[in-house]
Order: C-alpha cells, then sequence, then structure tokens
C-alpha cells in the first residue's frame, strides 16, 4: 500500500498475492503465513468500514479512508480462498503535461479536449477496464472553470475536482437486510434539483444512462461521464443497452435520437498491450441517417508496431475531419488554431 508504484493489489487464498506496476501484472514473493493473519487482515480492513463479510454475506465493496477501492469475496463464493482486491486511491494525479511526455496524449488532443469542455460540450469518456477512464475525466474536469457548479456522482469517490463549487455524491449499497440502497440513477435524478451547471457521474452502468442523457439534453451542457466499452462504436451500442435497463419502453431509434441530441464527443482509452494506457481515438457524433448514429473520428493513434523491449510505437495524428460544432464556439468568442486539425 505504502508503494507508490504500485496501482493494484490482489490476492487469492494465503499464497498468491499479485500487484500491478506500470501496467503489468506481477506475482511477490508475499504469502500469509496462516488463515488467521488473513482473518485478521480481512477483518482490520473491513472493521472501519463498518461491514462485516462472513458466510451470511460473502461479498463486500467498500472504499478504505485514504479514498482506494476495496473488495472482498469469501467462501462459498471464493474457491480457494479469501479473494482482496484493492485498486489504490493515486495520491498523486497525472497533469496535461505529464500524461503528453509519457504518451497517452498529444498537444493537439489535449487542446482539442481543453476546447470542447470549456465549450461545454457533453463528452463521454469510453474504456475498458483499467484504461485510465478516471484519470481522463479528471484531466477533463480541470479544464471546467471556476465560477460554475459541479455536482459529482459517484460508485466510491475518486474524483479530484480542484474547483471550489463541487458538491460530491456516493452511492449506498443496500444493508444486510437488503435496505437503506441509494443508487448512482436516484442520485442522478436528485442532482438536477441541486442547480448544477455541470453534471459528472463517475460511470455509468444501469439505468441512470437514460437519466444523465435527459440531463444533457435538457439545459446541463458540458456534463460527463465514462462507460465501459472497447471502441467508440460499441459505447454506442452499450449506452442504447444501458438506456433500456431503466425499465422504460423506448423505441431503438429515439434512443439513438436522444443520443445523437446529446452527445457530443466520445474520448477512446484503452491500455495496451505493453501496459501503457492511450487515448486511441476522438470522435464526434454528428447525427443520425436513417436509423444509424454517425460518428466521426477527429483524432486517433496509429500502432505501427512494437520495439524490442515490447514497448508499443506508433503516433497520435489528426484525420483531417473539422468538428460541426466548430463554427458556433467561434461564435461564442472561443479561439480555434485550426492547425490542429491538420493531418
Amino acid at each position: 500500500m505504502k508503494d507508490e508504484n504500485v496501482s493494484d493489489i490482489l490476492t487469492i487464498g494465503l499464497n498468491k498475492v499479485y500487484v500491478e506496476i506500470g501496467g503489468k501484472l506481477k506475482k511477490t514473493d508475499v504469502r500469509f503465513s496462516s488463515r488467521e493473519e488473513l482473518n485478521k487482515v480481512i477483518h482490520s480492513i473491513t472493521a472501519p468500514l463498518g461491514k462485516k463479510v462472513d458466510e451470511s454475506m460473502p461479498l463486500l465493496d467498500g472504499r478504505l479512508p485514504d479514498g482506494s477501492r476495496i473488495n472482498v469475496v469469501v467462501e462459498p463464493l471464493a474457491i480457494d480462498g479469501p479473494m482482496i482486491s484493492i485498486r489504490k486511491f493515486m495520491k498523486k494525479m497525472l497533469t496535461p503535461e505529464e500524461m503528453i511526455n509519457i504518451g497517452s496524449i498529444s498537444a493537439g488532443m489535449l487542446d482539442f479536449i481543453k476546447l470542447c469542455v470549456r465549450g461545454r460540450k457533453n463528452i463521454i469518456i469510453s474504456g475498458g477496464t483499467g484504461s485510465g477512464k478516471t484519470t481522463l475525466l479528471n484531466l477533463c474536469s480541470s479544464f471546467i472553470p471556476g465560477d460554475e457548479r459541479i455536482v459529482t456522482i459517484e460508485d466510491a469517490a475518486e474524483l479530484r475536482i480542484e474547483q471550489a463549487n463541487v458538491g460530491r455524491l456516493e452511492s449506498r449499497p443496500p444493508d444486510v437486510d437488503g435496505k437503506g440502497e441509494i443508487s448512482i440513477r436516484r442520485l442522478v435524478i436528485n442532482s438536477l434539483r441541486m442547480r448544477p451547471d455541470r453534471i459528472i457521474v463517475g460511470e455509468c452502468r444501469g439505468g441512470e444512462a437514460l437519466d444523465m442523457i435527459q440531463a444533457m439534453n435538457t439545459g446541463h451542457d458540458g456534463s460527463l461521464t465514462t462507460i465501459h466499452a472497447n471502441s467508440p462504436r460499441d459505447m454506442l451500442k452499450r449506452l442504447e443497452v444501458l438506456i433500456m435497463m431503466s425499465g422504460l419502453d423506448i423505441p431503438s431509434r429515439a434512443i439513438r435520437e436522444q443520443v445523437a441530441s446529446a452527445v457530443d464527443i466520445v474520448i477512446q482509452s484503452s491500455r495496451l498491450q505493453d501496459g501503457s494506457r492511450k487515448i486511441i481515438e476522438i470522435s464526434e457524433i454528428t447525427g443520425m441517417e436513417g436509423n444509424v448514429l454517425l460518428m466521426a473520428p477527429i483524432f486517433k493513434f496509429i500502432q505501427s508496431g512494437v520495439n524490442s523491449e515490447g514497448k508499443v510505437q506508433g503516433k497520435f495524428c489528426a484525420t483531417g475531419a473539422i468538428p460541426v460544432f466548430l463554427n458556433a464556439l467561434k461564435m461564442q468568442g472561443f479561439k480555434v488554431d485550426m492547425s490542429m486539425f491538420a493531418k
């Protein structure tokens, strides 16, 4: 936990402890001497949370005092012994300059994202598990003007919003009796009554996607969220499924029309085979043709190969496409450097 290079700690039973360093999993020499020691570790983690994990409640999901996320699974669900998964809360977030230096993003992409955030464009960050979506969400939120009111909604509070006028909301799981749950969806609906300029949802994974899209369509421009998906096109398909999970019988075409009207930009993040995290595509949703949502890539990462050290080689490049909303931003007084879109 003290090693700042470690981002994840994963245990299986007594003898298997893995850590993630630089995007790669490594098995450690750490072992638990006995089941009693492992039980003490689990108890020391869960006691401050006011929760317990045993046969009657074999799953636990929570947040440690430092902000790290923890998941514990015990018997009878965990066949090979208790499993502990900790996603550490990074004490130091990457600055935009550091992200450019490590090759996660290009300067042109960064300038474009800054323009979109300040121009109040609705943005969805898409990516797989561990691809850096939360880091990107923090990056985007850092560009929001300080005089705007922000409401953040998360399962576990991870976002670090630098602005002063920020209301932070966190969902609550049900208690041992299955009561008292406050879902992300309920918080999104409640946030609309809190006079937010922007709503930031840590991750849409259910029916709250419908409420988020409606918020984007009803005056909360510049809102941000993340969705698990492997490509921008897959994200649109998953978003449609999530909206259907709201329980309302909405035709597919109506859903797509709402999405086309609400979402402006999709930023796709990916963890590549060498463990590096990069923005591999930034696309604009330009409208609909028939029943199909139209999408235009603006920036892409083109991989050229892998070097002798196993590092991914490639370059960030603009596709030459000019965003449809650019003229509207110019009319609002934003200065746009057109050279960022040159191929």
